[in-house]
């Protein structure tokens, strides 16, 4: 189970998890015992978040996988200042 919220994290990058476990079709708390895991290995990073919408409170984890920077954006890059 640890692998396939691994390969969600690298198909999708930084999620949340409550979006991990909607994808997975998860209970959000057997989600959060094997990001535990993944993150006591050095696997996965994690942070707190606290978010307000329409003046509810949540409560999440953001996590993506350690050492996984996502692509650039396309278009222009800004030049460097000298």
């Amino acid at each position: 189970m640890m692998s396939r919220v691994l390969q969600c994290l690298t198909k999708h990058g930084e999620q949340l998890d409550f979006e991990i476990a909607k994808e997975l079709g998860m209970p959000l708390a057997t989600v959060r015992e094997h990001i535990a895991g993944l993150a006591a290995t050095g696997a996965v990073v994690t942070c707190n978040l606290t978010r307000f919408e329409n003046a509810k409170r949540i409560e999440a984890w953001v996590c993506r996988v350690s050492g996984y920077y996502p692509p650039a954006a396309a278009g222009r890059k800004p030049k460097p200042t000298t």
